[in-house]
């Protein structure tokens, strides 16, 4: 490992990290900073009017026709024969936290010399960061939702953390400032991409943690709901000991002064 990382994990999971430390850390980040410098003003607007617009058949198999014509890849929008489309979207994955994947260590028999009946399989996890700038490339259908479309991102990199722990989210840039609202779960992000047009700058979807605000307690395993009452429990009897204590040396110095 390079002596410019530095990480904790536990000394069981040590053998299972794999970091490829190139530098310091920040050395090669000069777009993310000021990324994060256009971001200090995000707006989390409600969708805009062309967002909100209702196409007719007419008008989708024109604006499917305009998109084609515009972009320089074979990622083309067809149409299909029951009026609905397929094409493909782009998405970054700009997490924070590490993810879970699984990982399965076969455990040796307990008799040297003589194999086990069978070769035991015991599920394990292991958690890693994600690259900064992973992008990845989706074939979608016109009504696929937002969340079928987290759910097949995190198939792709055989993530097991729960879907719910992330948001999609449709960001764009105008006047030297970056716009990000999460997109619903029922929206459809194909259909954004059609009536946004194939420029990157108007619209494009990164992948993030959900941060809502309130804790959403549904996301979390059993064992880690376990540890939490725990830490909760322990936080409580430290909270009443310090009370406790705070009042005895009252009682004792009025004590004295009586």
């Amino acid at each position: 490992l390079s002596p410019d990382c530095s990480f904790t994990c536990h000394y069981r999971c040590r053998a299972l990290v794999r970091l490829d430390c190139s530098g310091p850390p920040g050395a090669g980040d000069e777009d993310d900073g000021t990324e994060q410098a256009l971001e200090k003003d995000t707006n989390v607007d409600e969708p805009s009017e062309w967002e909100k617009a209702e196409l007719d058949q007419a008008q989708v198999e024109q604006r499917i026709k305009e998109y084609n014509s515009q972009i320089n890849s074979n990622l083309f929008m067809s149409l299909n024969k029951d009026g609905s489309y397929t094409g493909f979207i782009k998405v970054q994955l700009k997490l924070v936290r590490p993810v879970s994947v699984p990982a399965t260590k076969r455990v040796p028999s307990l008799q040297a010399g003589r194999p086990g009946p069978r070769a035991q399989g015991v599920k394990r996890r292991t958690s890693f960061y994600l690259p900064k700038g992973t992008v990845k490339h989706l074939h979608i259908l016109s009504h696929t939702r937002a969340s079928e479309v987290i759910d097949a991102l995190l198939r792709k990199f055989t993530v097991v953390d729960n879907p719910r722990k992330f948001a999609l989210f449709e960001r764009s840039e105008k006047d030297e400032q970056v716009y990000l609202r999460k997109l619903a779960d029922d929206e459809q992000p194909l259909r954004l991409r059609l009536l946004a047009g194939p420029s990157e700058k108007v619209l494009s979807f990164v992948l993030k943690e959900n941060e809502t605000g309130e804790v959403n307690w549904d996301a979390f395993t059993l064992p880690e709901l376990h540890n939490f009452l725990r830490i909760l429990q322990r936080e409580e009897e430290e909270h009443v000991r310090r009370l406790r204590h705070r009042y005895a040396r009252c009682r004792q110095k009025m004590q004295e002064a009586l």
